[in-house]
């Protein structure tokens, strides 16, 4: 097991350098890597509630929070209560928000297809099956 520890961490560290996760801010913008995925499950996924973003990405409801206030105040997002239960909150990006997060999307794609220029089309089909291998092999685990 200690074996399978260090070889884990390293792959991760590894990957972390490939694709800049050591960086500050991701894509050389001014947000984090959890800003970031909050506005993408805003974008995609129409994540709407605060409640709805923490089942996605598994966030600290006070982190959350703080990274919301800073997107209201940058316009990113807006903010409205739920007629049909006041103590809802729906949470909407706004023109400015999807802007920006469709910039940091075309950077993200940009980067993977750069990372993937240097590997060999072969190459490209054998890393697709083996990262959706460990993605099978983890949710089994992760819901178990």
């Amino acid at each position: 097991m200690k074996q399978h520890i260090k070889a884990i961490r390293a792959f991760n560290r590894f990957y972390t350098d490939v694709i800049g996760l050591a960086d500050q801010h991701i894509l050389h913008s001014q947000y984090s890597l959890p800003e970031v995925r909050i506005l993408y499950e805003m974008y995609y996924n129409n994540a709407a509630t605060a409640n709805q973003i923490i089942g996605l990405i598994n966030i600290d409801k006070g982190y959350l929070s703080r990274i919301l206030l800073k997107f209201e105040k940058q316009k990113l997002i807006s903010k409205k209560r739920s007629v049909q239960d006041a103590r809802s909150v729906r949470l909407t990006l706004t023109a400015k928000g999807r802007s920006q997060f469709e910039k940091l999307d075309l950077s993200a794609n940009n980067q993977i297809r750069q990372i993937l220029s240097n590997v060999s089309t072969k190459g490209h089909g054998e890393l697709v099956h083996h990262m959706n291998a460990i993605k099978k092999i983890l949710d089994v685990k992760i819901s178990s």
